[in-house]
């Protein structure tokens, strides 16, 4: 069920740098993801299926799996955390959240269609993030595709 986010008023469109750095941050957090992705998959092979170590790694079945593995496990820490609370760690640390257009917690098929543009944003060698220079809301490629937009949110303060 999508959630309301308050201080709507008070929160402005995230500029290129910003996103840049959750993005670095967020790589490393799906980077430690990955291996342990990646050594579950080989301890699977290993120990379930007995493969000798000469053979883990070979064959494209063993390939296309843990590269299937490793996507889904990316993609399913980006949308558990854009979907909770709108924000991965990476996110949290930059003073970003996405949300939708009226200010509500993103859906699952917002977070797929996100997940997906930017890959294809990275693949065009980053040209989908470098939008935001250009468009007049501060919008990249996935915002757009997914009618989302990532917001700054202001400093709490202190009492």
């Amino acid at each position: 069920m999508q959630r309301k986010f308050d201080q709507l008023d008070d929160v402005w469109p995230a500029g290129l740098g910003r996103r840049l750095g959750a993005m670095l941050y967020d790589a490393l957090l799906v980077l430690a993801i990955w291996l342990l992705i990646t050594v579950l998959h080989v301890a699977f092979v290993r120990l379930i299926l007995g493969l000798d170590a000469e053979l883990v790694g070979q064959g494209a079945p063993q390939r296309l799996t843990l590269q299937l593995a490793l996507l889904v496990g990316a993609f399913l820490f980006f949308a558990f955390s854009w979907m909770r609370g709108g924000m991965t760690l990476g996110m949290q640390a930059w003073r970003l959240r996405v949300q939708t257009r009226n200010g509500y917690s993103i859906t699952l098929s917002q977070s797929l269609v996100r997940y997906l543009v930017a890959w294809l944003s990275l693949a065009a060698f980053g040209l989908g993030y470098l939008w935001v220079l250009f468009d007049s809301e501060r919008r990249s490629w996935p915002d757009i595709a997914s009618g989302t937009r990532i917001v700054v949110i202001p400093k709490a303060s202190r009492r």
